[in-house]
């Protein structure tokens, strides 16, 4: 397991390499063979000296003050979701113990789900787990049953062709893992390992430390037999129960998606909110 002071050199590393000159009002001088910037601008836009700065892109400096994150921030225009990652990695929060009692068995994530019977929706951890579903997202196919993993499923052959965008989808999704994983969390460790190996697009894209944040979108689910169906989906994060958040698709009146749903309601007994 690496140190945090280890995650911040790496993190700096990528954000420099990635920023451009042009991005920080800096000129760009002809032939310039660096990639992004170079550690002296850094530090120069950051008001640190060019030896402070090394020893953090080394992981030598074990905790920057909020000052000089902040500095950093601005010498890397990152915004605020990256600045949020960034003093998370340089000043880590203690966390609390993991929930011993199961999501799905949870009072509160069961009433949440009860109340949305008639709309496919399920709870995702910070492993992008599905550890809870209702009866219509499960019937809709299996990336929303429990058991399944979001971001595994991204990576797989039908994501890939469900998608129309699928890079720029599967770049946002590894940046949402990002921001919210718990890098010393064992199964996130595994999953990033997994994957770094398994597929070269996830291990490029893991390494370019992107963090991104959303709350509703538009989404595509390939439902057998009726092929891809598009959703409007939001996404809410269930209070006092870290880490899990709840998403739930809509789809508009007279839509593919809506025909669908009104089907499964209709044709499977198991669906029906009167049996919740």
């Amino acid at each position: 397991m690496k140190s945090h002071a280890s995650l911040v050199g790496e993190y700096l590393r990528a954000r420099r390499d990635i920023t451009q000159p042009e991005d920080v009002g800096l000129p760009r001088e002809p032939n310039r063979r660096v990639s992004g910037l170079r550690r002296e601008e850094v530090a120069a836009l950051a008001g640190i000296s060019a030896e402070y700065y090394l020893r953090l892109e080394q992981g030598r400096d074990h905790q920057p003050s909020e000052q000089v994150i902040v500095c950093l921030g601005r010498a890397l225009a990152l915004d605020d979701h990256a600045l949020t990652h960034l003093r998370r990695l340089a000043r880590p929060a203690v966390r609390r113990p993991r929930d011993p009692v199961p999501a799905a068995e949870d009072p509160a994530v069961q009433r949440l789900l009860a109340r949305r019977a008639d709309v496919p929706a399920f709870v995702v951890d910070d492993r992008m787990d599905v550890v809870a579903s209702t009866p219509l997202a499960s019937a809709l196919g299996p990336s929303m049953r429990a058991g399944a993993n979001r971001l595994v499923r991204m990576f797989t052959v039908v994501d890939r062709v469900t998608y129309p965008d699928w890079s720029g989808r599967a770049a946002e999704m590894v940046a949402v893992f990002r921001m919210r994983a718990d890098l010393d969390d064992p199964r996130t460790q595994d999953l990033i390992g997994q994957l770094s190996i398994r597929d070269p697009e996830f291990a490029a894209m893991w390494a370019r430390h992107d963090v991104h944040v959303y709350t509703s979108g538009t989404c595509f689910e390939h439902v057998q037999p009726f092929g891809v169906l598009e959703f409007e989906w939001e996404g809410l994060v269930i209070p006092g129960r870290e880490g899990l958040t709840l998403n739930t698709l809509y789809a508009p009146t007279g839509s593919r998606g809506a025909a669908v749903l009104a089907y499964l309601m209709e044709s499977a007994p198991s669906v029906s909110p009167a049996q919740q």
